[in-house]
């Protein structure tokens, strides 16, 4: 097979990746509108999953980093089969260092359950009827351990790994492998990819805040003019290369920050 990386075939193949992007998202929104199909979804995954009601509400959790750096973690929501982006949220990792998926995940499901533990008055009150972990037999124990902890181990858990789509349960040896055709594994899938793109996107943005950060530090120079810098000359190169009356023609900026910036960079 060849794939190519420049040119006229590239940007042939990049215009059927998008098409067929656009295929899937309008064929995913067809099936979340589609009232039948998800209500016999919800309705296999209780049977398949031995939960004790209809997981009307369900969280995602998954992480995203590279060697353990600029690690995050996500929370989607889907309520009766449909996202519900109000209740997403994200996680910084904060006491981890290194590659430990495991401790991460630990760490994001101990920040969430705390809120239920502290009876709040919001959307983190709510105990959801399913929780899915995107991951391995792993990640579901880790997963397992927290809830021990902090005694809401009532909380069905479940996790599915990518590769080959099993499914783990808690004190099931053998992982799940529903029919390719199964409501039930399209709208784990659904849930699933949903956490995994919040939790991307999440950690590209926290990459480039750290990268910038790293790449320029001018004293005197904060937040805010750097993000009339950038909106401005568009990169940090582009303001490397600029002069210092063409600096000077940004909001707030003087001669003495300008002499500054191209001393410090």
């Amino acid at each position: 097979m060849r794939v190519p990386q420049r040119g006229q075939k590239k940007k042939l193949v990049d215009m059927v990746a998008e098409n067929a992007e656009q295929a899937l998202a309008q064929l995913k929104a067809k099936w979340l509108a589609d009232i039948g199909k998800t209500a016999a979804a919800l309705k296999e995954l209780q049977e398949r999953l031995n939960l004790p009601r209809l997981p009307n509400r369900m969280e995602c959790y998954d992480i995203s980093n590279i060697r353990g750096t600029s690690a995050v973690g996500s929370m989607v929501v889907f309520e009766n089969g449909r996202p519900k982006p109000s209740n997403y949220r994200r996680f910084k990792i904060k006491t981890v260092e290194g590659i430990d998926d495991y401790a991460m995940m630990q760490e994001v499901l101990r920040r969430r359950f705390k809120r239920v533990k502290a009876n709040e008055a919001s959307s983190w009150a709510v105990i959801p009827d399913l929780v899915l972990i995107d991951g391995g037999r792993g990640h579901l124990t880790s997963a397992q351990e927290v809830m021990r902890e902090l005694e809401v181990d009532s909380v069905s858990l479940a996790s599915i790994a990518k590769e080959n789509e099993d499914i783990f349960l808690p004190d099931v040896a053998e992982p799940l492998r529903l029919p390719r055709d199964s409501q039930a594994l399209y709208l784990l899938q659904r849930i699933r990819d949903e956490a995994h793109r919040f939790a991307l996107s999440y950690h590209l943005h926290v990459r480039k805040k750290a990268a910038l950060k790293s790449e320029w530090y001018v004293p005197g120079i904060g937040p805010k003019r750097k993000r009339a810098l950038i909106k401005k000359f568009g990169s940090v190169r582009a303001i490397k290369e600029a002069s210092v009356e063409e600096l000077m023609s940004v909001p707030g900026m003087t001669r003495k920050l300008a002499d500054r910036i191209k001393e410090g960079m």
